[in-house]
């Protein structure tokens, strides 16, 4: 699916981004991922809505939010979500926030968030380690594999697809289904919009010295592994994928090029291209009309898994 054209209000939003990330006195930092590491450190505490219960669970090495629908819960599956933030940002509200609205489209269906560990501090496969005890917490609490739905954006839709990966290389039984927002697959940076959308991309636009471009969390090991790249895997036997992405992203390549590739190896993919959007513009929730159709979009996907 693509669409024509932005709506006035997303356009308003695209040029205020471009016009704060231009700002040299905090554009930069917003841009190379800087204000991402001390974001966690500054926000007020997150109120849970009345609606919903939170719990944190914590791991041996990392922390986890467990939110759950107060009234008539939806036990079916569960919704595995695996935050965004170049690898570089924690756990923040806004997170918080999605997993409410994926509670919400899914008619109820409980939320957990690792607040896995990021780079600098612990590079790859730190990440990839926390996620795949998340998903082996799941399994431990009686949820089977085929009532998971593993969802995250930015990184997170990268590190869900390469958590999948090492599902498969390990023998382990793959999740029923996977939610990418614009999803982080290809670290070595190599697709055709890292070009074409170089000069028009709100956010990561006009600089090499962004955050898709950081190094830390990589390291010194290859950009081209698929458990940091899933783009370089092997798809065959993935559950079906929902990608979304904006026409206007550096990273648009990545999610192109990864369903492009899927659809090749057999897997149900429906990837949704949002004309003249920007990067992770699902965090407008009901804002703008194109969140709120991508929202609607969401849910309308995990109906087709629960009737599977």
């Amino acid at each position: 699916m693509r669409e024509s054209e932005a709506s006035i209000r997303g356009r308003v939003m695209r040029d205020l981004i471009a016009h704060v990330t231009n700002d040299h006195l905090i554009g930069k930092k917003i841009k190379n991922g800087e204000l991402r590491k001390k974001i966690g450190d500054s926000e007020p505490p997150w109120k849970c809505p009345d609606c919903f219960s939170l719990d944190v669970i914590e791991m041996d090495n990392f922390s986890m939010e467990y939110l759950q629908a107060k009234e008539n819960p939806n036990t079916e599956k569960v919704i595995l979500q695996l935050h965004g933030g170049g690898y570089v940002g924690a756990m923040r509200n806004a997170y918080r926030m999605f997993a409410g609205l994926y509670c919400e489209v899914s008619h109820g269906m409980s939320v957990l968030t690792p607040d896995y560990r990021v780079a600098p501090e612990h590079p790859y496969p730190a990440a990839l380690e926390d996620a795949y005890a998340a998903y082996c917490y799941l399994l431990e609490q009686g949820w089977f594999s085929e009532q998971i739905i593993i969802a995250g954006d930015s990184a997170g839709g990268g590190l869900a697809m390469a958590l999948c990966h090492y599902l498969k290389d390990h023998g382990k039984q793959l999740p029923c289904g996977i939610v990418a927002m614009s999803p982080w697959t290809d670290l070595a940076a190599s697709g055709e919009s890292y070009e074409t959308n170089f000069e028009r991309d709100p956010l990561f636009g006009k600089t090499r010295d962004s955050l898709i471009y950081n190094k830390d969390y990589i390291g010194d090991n290859d950009p081209y592994n698929a458990y940091i790249s899933p783009l370089y895997g092997d798809f065959r036997g993935f559950p079906p994928m929902l990608i979304q992405v904006g026409s206007y992203e550096m990273l648009l390549s990545d999610s192109v090029d990864v369903a492009a590739k899927a659809r090749e190896q057999g897997v149900k993919v429906r990837i949704s291209i949002y004309e003249g959007m920007f990067h992770i513009f699902q965090m407008a929730a009901k804002m703008l009309p194109e969140s709120k159709r991508a929202w609607v979009e969401i849910g309308k996907f995990i109906d087709v898994l629960l009737n599977d």
